[in-house]
C-alpha cells in the first residue's frame, strides 16, 4: 500500500468522522424532501418535454401519412387521364412520403415507450415522497421523544452528584435524627412520670388503708392532718384511752408494712 493511499483514507476516515458528527438528523430529513422535489420537478419536466416531442413527431407522422396518400390518389388521377409519366412521378412522391412516414412511426413508438417509462417513474416518485414526509413526521417525533428521553436521564444522573441535592438529603437526615431525639425524650419523661405517679397512687393506698384499719380498731375517723405511723391520742367510743394490746397491734401491722 502506498503513502498516498493510506493519507487518502486517513483523511476520508477523519471527514467522515466529521461530517457524521455535524448531521443533524432533523436537518437532513428536511434537505432530503427538499432534494427529492427537486427530483420530480425535474422529472416533471422530463416528461412534459418528452410529451410534446412524442406529439410533435405524431404530427409529422400524420403529415407524412397522409402526403403519401395524397401522391397516391394524384398517381391514380394521372394514370386515369392517360398521362403515365405523371402517375410515375406521383408515385415516387408517395414513395419518399412512405418512406418518411415509416421512419417516424419507428420514431413515434420509441419515445411513447419512453413517456409511458417517465410517467410510472414520476408516479413512483411522487408516492416516495408522499411516503417520506409522512416517515419525516413520525421520525421527527421520535427524535423529539428521545432527546427529551436523553435530557431526563441526564438531568437525574446530575441529580446523584450534584452539591445541592446532596446538601438537602444531609439536611433531611439531620431532620429526621432532630425528630428520633425528641420522640425518644418524651418516651422517657412520659415513663418517669408515669412511674412517679404509680409510686404516688400506691404509697396512697397504703396510707388510706393504714388509716382505715387505725380507724376501725379505734372506733373514730382518723385526723385530717395526722402523719402516717406516727402515734395519736384516740379514745373509745366510751371516752376511755386506747389499751395497751391495740397499741400492740397496731405496732405489728406497722412492722408487716415495713416488710412489704
Amino acid at each position: 500500500m502506498g503513502l498516498f493511499d493510506r493519507i487518502s483514507r486517513v483523511v476520508r476516515a477523519n471527514l467522515n468522522d466529521v461530517v457524521s458528527k455535524a448531521e443533524d438528523p432533523e436537518k437532513i430529513l428536511e434537505q432530503s424532501i427538499i432534494d427529492m422535489q427537486e427530483d420530480l420537478v425535474q422529472l416533471r419536466q422530463a416528461v412534459a418535454q418528452a410529451i410534446a416531442t412524442q406529439k410533435r413527431t405524431q404530427q409529422q407522422y400524420n403529415q407524412a401519412q397522409a402526403e403519401a396518400n395524397n401522391w397516391q390518389q394524384r398517381a391514380q388521377l394521372a394514370l386515369s387521364k392517360g398521362d403515365e409519366n405523371l402517375a410515375r412521378e406521383a408515385l415516387v412522391r408517395k414513395k419518399s412520403q412512405s418512406e418518411t412516414a415509416t421512419a417516424l412511426k419507428t420514431t413515434l413508438d420509441q419515445q411513447t415507450g419512453q413517456v409511458d417509462t417517465l410517467k410510472r417513474n414520476l408516479i413512483a416518485l411522487e408516492s416516495k415522497i408522499s411516503e417520506a414526509k409522512t416517515k419525516k413526521d413520525m421520525l421527527k417525533s421520535r427524535i423529539a421523544a428521545a432527546k427529551a428521553q436523553e435530557q431526563l436521564q441526564n438531568a437525574v444522573g446530575k441529580l446523584g452528584t450534584s452539591t445541592a441535592m446532596g446538601a438537602f438529603e444531609r439536611m433531611e437526615e439531620k431532620v429526621l435524627m432532630m425528630e428520633a431525639r425528641a420522640q425518644s425524650a418524651q418516651e422517657l419523661t412520659g415513663s418517669n412520670l408515669e412511674q412517679q405517679f404509680a409510686a404516688l397512687e400506691a404509697g396512697s393506698d397504703v396510707d388510706d388503708e393504714l388509716m382505715a384499719m387505725k380507724a376501725q380498731l379505734t372506733g373514730s375517723a382518723p385526723s385530717q392532718g395526722a402523719l402516717p405511723g406516727t402515734a395519736q391520742s384516740n379514745t373509745t367510743s366510751s371516752g376511755t384511752p386506747s389499751n395497751s394490746a391495740v397499741d400492740k397491734d397496731l405496732e405489728e401491722l406497722k412492722r408487716q408494712m415495713d416488710q412489704l
